[in-house]
């Protein structure tokens, strides 16, 4: 099975993949250490961003969606504010009751 002319190969150094793990790393035991404190309403929020920059790394370094169409991109980002869309109308409802 040979290559077709549309196929690329995104060769990434393991140096990048290595810096991106332990980013990772540290925003898990920044999240792990913040709910040690307590913040209030602040904590869930904090907790909720630090897990929304993990996978954004994740799905941009680990899923290669920094090559791909400007498509996919999109297609996520919408996906992304429909959940979030879906939480904060949950919030809302329970904050509301």
């Amino acid at each position: 099975m040979g290559k077709t002319e549309r196929e690329k190969n995104h060769i990434i150094p393991y140096r990048t993949f290595l810096y991106v793990l332990a980013l990772l790393i540290f925003l898990t035991l920044t999240s792990v250490f913040l709910t040690q404190i307590y913040l209030g309403a602040l904590t869930v929020a904090l907790a909720l961003i630090i897990a929304a920059v993990k996978s954004s790394f994740v799905l941009r370094i680990f899923m290669h969606l920094k090559f791909e169409s400007r498509l996919y991109g999109v297609l996520v980002t919408f996906v992304t504010l429909l959940i979030t869309a879906v939480i904060i109308i949950t919030l809302l409802d329970y904050i509301f009751r």
